[in-house]
């Protein structure tokens, strides 16, 4: 488990994280979201270690990272910004991890598998390409078969292909128990993966909760375009079915838009009134969308 309470840091008069709680639990994939500086990477850092908090908590396992009694076997990490010797081959990168964490050399080539690199093992890391970087920070961070992972980007420079691999690979991870936390700036990358969302901006917390929650946040409504548009509008205020709209505005002078009924009812509404249609359509604003509105108002 990962909890995060009345986190603070500041470098100089700069906050870059104001205090941020929240708890990740296992068998889940959490996203870590926010734009660019709301303080996602200094919250991760923090949380290994890396960064001193000015006030606050940021436990792994019920313990601050410097106190686990076995760091390497309880969480593994791929920052964006990891860094491994250009001169060496992925295969002796992952044999020195091992040796300094005291880790069976055997992981090596079971975690290259899992992250499908067994044919560029012996490969030169400084000819790999980013999307093959992010590959082999992530075989790092799985080493010793850590309980908790914290990845920062992990989408960052994968194509396609990579990507829907790696959110398959996260839920797979989640299914066997683990907690994983996903950073990421763009909701989209990692929509079909998370299970709940802490979403960040400013270095404050603008919401946290299940994405299904965010999901039914993301309001529908249905446009409909007809020159007897006022007609329209007042069948629909008599309801269809006992439903009536939670409301309807008028546009245009001749487009409605319906809050609150099913685009069949809609469209029963204008049988009904005898108008025509020439424009009868549902608009959803989706995650991005809704993401996007929230991170903005802690703008400021």
């Amino acid at each position: 488990m990962i909890e995060v309470s009345e986190l603070t840091k500041d470098f100089g008069a700069v906050r870059a994280v104001d205090h941020l709680s929240f708890t990740v639990v296992p068998g889940t994939v959490t996203g870590f979201l926010g734009p660019n500086g709301a303080g996602k990477t200094t919250t991760l850092r923090i949380l290994l270690g890396l960064v001193t908090a000015t006030s606050g908590q940021a436990r792994i396992a019920g313990q601050k990272y410097a106190d686990l009694a076995d760091p390497a076997r309880t969480v593994g990490a791929a920052l964006e910004s990891s860094s491994f010797h250009p001169g060496r081959t992925a295969r002796d990168q992952l044999r020195v991890l091992c040796l300094a964490a005291r880790i069976p050399l055997r992981r090596v080539d079971e975690v290259l598998a899992l992250v499908g690199l067994p044919d560029s093992a012996d490969q030169r890391i400084r000819t790999f390409s980013l999307g093959m970087r992010q590959r082999l920070a992530l075989a790092a961070a799985l080493l010793a078969d850590p309980a908790v992972l914290l990845l920062d980007e992990p989408a960052n420079g994968l194509d396609p292909e990579g990507i829907a691999w790696l959110r398959g690979f996260l839920r797979h991870l989640a299914s066997s128990g683990r907690t994983v936390l996903v950073s990421s700036h763009v909701l989209a990358e990692v929509e079909q993966t998370v299970d709940h969302v802490v979403i960040l901006a400013k270095g404050r917390l603008v919401r946290a909760c299940p994405l299904e929650e965010l999901v039914t946040s993301a309001s529908a409504h249905v446009r409909v375009r007809s020159p007897r548009a006022s007609a329209l509008a007042a069948q629909l205020a008599l309801g269809v079915d006992g439903l009536a709209p939670a409301a309807v505005r008028r546009v245009a002078e001749d487009v409605l838009e319906v809050e609150g009924m099913p685009i069949a009812l809609v469209g029963r509404a204008a049988l009904q009134a005898g108008v025509e249609l020439h424009e009868l359509v549902e608009e959803r604003t989706d995650l991005e969308d809704v993401f996007l509105q929230l991170t903005a108002q802690e703008s400021p």
